[in-house]
């Protein structure tokens, strides 16, 4: 049963990794992937070197860091708030209004964020005195973090939902019977319940905490916010696809990569340090 999804990953996770020798070489189509001369860190270094990397990574990093902190904690909320919906009925109804936008294409996305923060026509630009929010760079990262969350919360609390339905009843009948109310029975059953879900998830999403979307930050771009949207992602879409500069845009990718194993590799030891939840 495990070898469609062992085939799946070998063909389009690790097959490809043959291409990151282009990192080091200089590409020549005639040559192939592996014909062209060996240059080492040549293009690390340019990478580095480059006017625009301390603000791409600025860019990266802060956007990245809003959409981890507040994707972490809002699902929990969410989901602690839907499991106290005694109606089953409502409780249903609940789920299903809140994870419906998770199925809304980015492209829709963009262009409902669009048209509720126009100056002239939006109803949030007019309430917001016909200012132009997506032209501020200033705010193109809350715009960025805020639409993700009323995206995805809802999609993303029903794993913890999922343990919240699996803690034993007899947990709160006893909490109950001690005296404990809504918000104690919160505390001491369904927090530690979802705990180690939770630690779980923060640890897997750790390792993608430089890989902001591309699709949606490249579509939300214009001249205005272009200072505070340009990330990692779009950057290399730009050198590699558009550029043509193909060694270069794998080097991007290939130190973006590492970084954020990096990551991974970081909050799995803390987190089997302080709580004994890892994935490996």
């Amino acid at each position: 049963m495990t070898l469609p999804a062992i085939i799946f990953i070998g063909v389009f996770s690790y097959v490809p990794m043959y291409g990151v020798q282009l990192a080091f070489r200089e590409y020549n189509v005639t040559k192939g992937l592996s014909g062209g001369d060996w240059v080492g860190l040549k293009y690390f270094e340019q990478f580095f070197a480059n006017p625009l990397f301390g603000q791409i990574m600025v860019n990266t990093v802060w956007i990245s860091l809003w959409t981890l902190v507040m994707g972490f904690v809002a699902p929990l909320i969410l989901a602690i708030l839907i499991n106290q919906i005694a109606s089953k009925r409502l409780k249903g109804f609940t789920q299903t209004v809140t994870y419906m936008p998770h199925f809304i294409s980015t492209v829709v996305m963009v262009s409902i964020i669009q048209i509720f923060l126009a100056p002239d026509s939006g109803v949030l630009g007019r309430l917001l005195g016909g200012a132009n929010l997506m032209g501020e760079p200033s705010a193109i990262v809350h715009i960025y973090w805020i639409s993700e969350i009323w995206q995805h919360t809802g999609w993303n609390c029903i794993i913890y939902l999922a343990a919240l339905s699996s803690i034993d009843l007899a947990l709160y009948e006893a909490a109950k019977i001690d005296g404990a109310g809504r918000l104690q029975l919160i505390r001491h059953v369904d927090i530690p319940a979802i705990l180690p879900t939770a630690g779980i998830l923060l640890i897997m999403n750790m390792g993608s905490v430089l890989g902001v979307g591309f699709e949606k930050v490249f579509l939300m771009q214009n001249t205005l916010n272009i200072t505070a949207a340009e990330v990692i992602s779009t950057y290399t879409y730009r050198v590699g696809i558009l550029g043509s500069q193909f060694s270069y845009s794998t080097a991007i990718g290939l130190f973006n990569a590492l970084v954020n194993f990096a990551f991974l590799i970081m909050a799995n030891y803390i987190a089997k340090r302080a709580s004994n939840t890892s994935i490996f």
